[in-house]
């Protein structure tokens, strides 16, 4: 799981029939420069499912790859990232490396 800031919200003019309903979301991954405060993200931008209600701003616990498809199961979804969680903070303090 990584965690991800929300920076906009993806609308699909169409849509499939089989997609479970949910919103998808723009999402940047953070990096340790990241949570450490110094950006608001990382230069990756993604498309993550949202049934949780993220919005603009909010840090999410994403899941990716084969993993983000098993909450659905049996149903075959075409989801690369899904939002595991919703996190009111992180408390993230960097261990200074000794040479």
């Amino acid at each position: 799981m990584r965690i991800a800031r929300v920076i906009g919200k993806l609308v699909l003019s169409r849509s499939l029939p089989d997609l479970v309903p949910g919103s998808f979301l723009v999402v940047r991954p953070l990096d340790r420069q990241s949570l450490a405060g110094d950006r608001k993200g990382g230069p990756i931008t993604l498309v993550e499912y949202d049934n949780l209600g993220a919005r603009a701003d909010d840090l999410t616990g994403m899941v990716e790859g084969r993993e983000a498809t098993q909450p659905f199961r049996p149903a075959k979804v075409p989801y690369d990232a899904y939002c595991a969680c919703i996190l009111d903070s992180v408390n993230f303090q960097p261990v200074l490396e000794v040479a």
